[in-house]
């Protein structure tokens, strides 16, 4: 039954403009755990949004958050005495690779970057994501509730990325965030022009990597073109009785690359963008102007501190390393008060990210040190500003914010209860739930997820 309707929908999908006809493929098969009410109580919440409870409870229910402060809570509910404790919302990681560069690291798991060509955009992280990787597992030790799983970024434009809720599944599709629009990474810089400079082939300067940055979406600018006469001759057919209505319109010829970057200049699918210099992502910024698209988030940019300003003024997030610098020339000017700089200006969207199978588990950790590094040149954030960076503008920046990221009535129940205070070094993740459902809990073996690959390895040793 299911096939014979994926059958008669095929018609209409291939008459779709560019850049819809993928909407519904590879769907969400993402289905929340079974859940009872629970209720927090006695807790510190920092609500995501830039406010701190003190003493106050959280009501989930249902898979939702239900009520968050102080004052009359249910009784027949499930309570969990948090005093003591810190509640945040579930950590979002907006730059993992968890998955397409699996654990153990052999060659066989290398499934992130597609260097075959320096413009990718038709290659999807999702279809190389290994679900039984066990860093999901340890990412959900460190309060990890959703992440972004990228392409590398040893091409000018690497595919689509994927977001994922961090719950164990058989198949990516079962781990997929339902309804997050799908990203597109993007790299400048030294990473492109040294792969294909090595090659031999263009790009192998900066100004290479623009050129070709820039034919690419000059084709995609076509394509859109293309199904946009298409369409209108098919409207024209329908209404008109002359000799047009004879002449059956020809469809363009569907190009998968071009599908993406369409979906992008559509605001379809937004850009993450691999970045060091400040000179570069305001260059990147031209582009975007050039072509009317959008830089959702520049990522590591270690020299984001020099444009503070432009990215806030631009609506663009800076997804940042705490300390990571110097490893290569386009990282040299990097300064540990990098994301406390970004975090200044007024609507601006400061972001900790890892870009690591280890950084992951500690974010909370990351982010503690450019708290640290703040105060110590006198900009002084308390932790319920700090906690932005790792939820709700992360899920800004990933298109989930109406979903997850904040701790209010209504939002996906995507929480984290923490021994103390979660930037402390000593601090950690004692359980997590994920839609309502606890999914770890630290002093529960049964709530600490074990892929079937762990598992064999585990069963092996134990024989």
């Amino acid at each position: 039954m299911r096939l014979k309707s994926i059958l008669s929908l095929l018609p209409l999908l291939f008459s779709l403009p560019a850049g819809t006809a993928l909407a519904e493929a590879y769907p969400s098969t993402y289905s929340p755990q079974p859940s009872t009410a629970t209720l927090i109580t006695h807790a510190t919440i920092l609500t995501g949004t830039g406010e701190r409870l003190d003493d106050a409870s959280l009501l989930m229910a249902d898979g939702k958050i239900t009520f968050v402060g102080k004052g009359d809570v249910p009784q027949d509910v499930t309570t969990i005495d948090a005093s003591g404790k810190w509640v945040t919302p579930g950590l979002i990681d907006v730059h993992s690779h968890l998955g397409v560069y699996a654990s153990p690291g052999v060659k066989a798991h290398s499934d992130g970057n597609e260097m075959t060509n320096p413009a990718t955009p038709n290659v999807w992280a999702e279809h190389s994501i290994w679900p039984q990787d066990p860093g999901f597992s340890r990412a959900l030790a460190g309060g990890i509730t959703s992440l972004q799983v990228l392409p590398g970024s040893g091409n000018l434009i690497g595919g689509r990325g994927v977001t994922l809720k961090n719950v164990y599944g058989n198949t990516y599709q079962s781990m997929k965030f339902p309804g997050a629009p799908y990203g597109m990474k993007m790299a400048c810089g030294e990473n492109p022009k040294r792969v294909y400079g090595d090659r031999k082939q263009m790009p192998s300067t900066r100004m290479g990597n623009m050129a070709t940055y820039r034919a690419q979406w000059i084709a995609a600018q076509r394509y859109i073109d293309d199904w946009t006469a298409y369409d209108k001759q098919v409207a024209n057919r329908k209404t008109n009785s002359g000799d047009d209505a004879k002449a059956e319109p020809k469809a363009p010829k569907r190009d998968l690359k071009l599908e993406t970057l369409a979906g992008v200049l559509k605001g379809e699918i937004l850009v993450h963008m691999h970045c060091y210099r400040a000179d570069e992502m305001m260059t990147i910024l031209d582009m975007a102007d050039e072509f009317g698209y959008k830089v959702t988030a520049f990522h590591h940019g270690v020299e984001a501190y020099k444009i503070a300003d432009k990215l806030a003024e631009n609506n663009v997030c800076g997804a940042l390393w705490a300390d990571w610098w110097g490893f290569k020339m386009e990282a040299y000017d990097g300064i540990q008060e990098n994301i406390a700089i970004v975090d200044r200006p007024e609507g601006s969207c400061a972001i900790v990210h890892s870009d690591s199978s280890e950084g992951i588990q500690r974010l909370n950790q990351e982010a503690a040190k450019a708290m640290t590094r703040g105060k110590l040149a006198g900009m002084d954030i308390p932790p319920e500003r700090a906690i932005r960076w790792l939820t709700s503008n992360a899920a800004k920046a990933l298109g989930i914010d109406d979903m997850t990221g904040s701790l209010a009535a209504g939002k996906m129940a995507d929480v984290v209860i923490w021994n103390s205070n979660p930037f402390s070094v000593y601090a950690q993740a004692g359980q997590v739930f994920i839609d309502g459902a606890l999914v770890y809990d630290r002093d529960n073996p049964d709530f600490q997820p074990v892929s079937d690959f762990e598992l064999g390895q585990l069963q092996g040793i134990s024989k």
